[in-house]
């Protein structure tokens, strides 16, 4: 747990002693991520003075962008120590959530359950995260580590709060903009699906030392480069050229000059491709033109469709663009092991304040627990559990929050036992607190 200490200043001498506690029974105990749960998970069910451990999440005054700034900082610089760029990937989730109390909800499509010929929705509470790629010893693709979960509230609830509603793109921007503020003159890459294709999140990205990538629709407006006016010509210099033909156009030009090569694909595989590129002024009426680099990616055998990506980065190679976004695809692992291992939507939070924080803090639990995994396999590698039905190779996230939760066992209850070979004692209180863990529902 010494990775902690770190955070150790964002809060006040008796909140953080609580904090470090609430920390410890959220990552060793199973099933919902509850206040009470973690309580009982630590021996703690008898505990007269419990409201105070509610308290930390519902009144105690501390910040979650400087815990954010501090995460951030821990990971950069892991991935700096790996010779690892910086490269974030946004993008948002939806918590399933309702009730009276839970005031900035909305309807949102459910992702998990709709398909592309039906969409399904359900109430819950938008939250845009963003996550930093770190490789790791004991996987070969990196992880998408989240350090920063805003709470986007729906257009309804701005509207009854009175107060100007932001879009996702907009708390993006907002969020660049911190991070490039926490960074300083360190330049990153932001990643982000279709839904963060657009000319002003592009215009936020480049002013603020990121580049950003991101998919491209087919009949995107691109123009070519204004042609110089001749010397004493007055009025306004024009911005754009003529527009350009669309990308799903050139799909059926086999003159174009197309190139076959092969990609680091989904799935840690290598697909053979056919990629056509070029740099271009992206407009949207109202903005102004972005300059980018626009790839059209074929599949030769047909089994998947035509794709386009941009970068704001023009001298980014087509290649490089197409393999940055597809390691966006970590990020849907991310929420996935969140939800199933670290009881994402399982909290029962009703104050505002606490809604806020919560989640925050299920997700901002992910980068500790493999950053605590990482110091303890550097003399040593990190087992892989396995059974006749499952055998797998690679670590996951179950794999390293069972790692860590037995570390803290074993330094909670066996840091003094006997030597190998010697009968091991416990105390009757530590043997009660085992067996309710044992015998506890998932």
């Amino acid at each position: 747990m010494k990775v902690l200490v770190l955070f150790a200043p964002m809060f006040t001498q008796p909140v953080w002693g609580h904090v470090q506690e609430l920390v410890a029974g959220a990552v060793l105990c199973r099933g919902p991520r509850t206040v009470a749960a973690a309580l009982r998970t630590l021996g703690l069910a008898d505990e007269k003075g419990f409201c105070k451990y509610h308290r930390v999440l519902s009144r105690a005054r501390w910040s979650g962008l400087l815990g954010a700034q501090i995460l951030l900082g821990l990971l950069v610089a892991l991935a700096a120590h790996l010779g690892y760029p910086v490269i974030i990937v946004v993008d948002e989730t939806v918590e399933r959530r309702k009730g009276k109390q839970i005031k900035a909800k909305g309807r949102y499509r459910d992702a998990v359950r709709s398909t592309r010929g039906k969409v399904v929705k359900g109430l819950g509470l938008k939250w845009i995260c963003l996550m930093v790629l770190v490789p790791l010893p004991w996987n070969p693709r990196p992880w998408a580590l989240p350090f920063l979960t805003v709470l986007a509230p729906s257009e309804r609830a701005d509207e009854a709060a009175n107060r100007r509603h932001k879009t996702t793109v907009d708390w993006t921007a907002q969020a660049v903009k911190q991070v490039s503020r926490w960074l300083e003159a360190t330049a990153f890459t932001v990643v982000g699906d279709g839904a963060y294709a657009c000319v002003a999140l592009a215009h936020a990205c480049s002013a603020n030392r990121a580049t950003l990538v991101s998919r491209l629709r087919l009949d995107a407006r691109l123009f070519g480069f204004p042609e110089t006016p001749p010397p004493g010509k007055r009025g306004r210099k024009p911005k754009k050229g003529i527009r350009l033909p669309s990308l799903k156009t050139l799909l059926d030009r086999p003159d174009e000059p197309w190139r076959e090569t092969g990609l680091a694909w989904y799935g840690g595989e290598r697909k053979a491709v056919r990629l056509l590129s070029g740099v271009a002024l992206w407009h949207t009426p109202g903005e102004e033109p972005v300059r980018l680099r626009w790839v059209l990616v074929a599949d030769p055998t047909g089994e998947t469709r035509p794709q386009a990506f941009f970068a704001t980065d023009a001298e980014l190679t087509p290649e490089r663009i197409v393999e940055v976004f597809v390691l966006r695809w970590s990020v849907e692992v991310t929420f996935e092991e969140s939800r199933r291992h670290l009881g994402v939507e399982t909290q029962r939070q009703w104050s505002d304040l606490a809604i806020a924080r919560t989640t925050p803090a299920l997700m901002g639990l992910f980068p500790p627990v493999c950053l605590m995994a990482s110091r303890l396999v550097e003399n040593g590698t990190l087992p892989v559990r396995q059974a006749a039905w499952y055998p797998k190779t690679d670590a996951t996230f179950s794999d390293v929050l069972a790692f860590v939760r037995r570390s803290i066992w074993a330094e909670k209850y066996f840091v003094n036992s006997a030597s190998s070979g010697e009968r091991l004692e416990l105390s009757p209180r530590d043997c009660e607190a085992l067996l309710n863990q044992l015998a506890a529902t998932a």
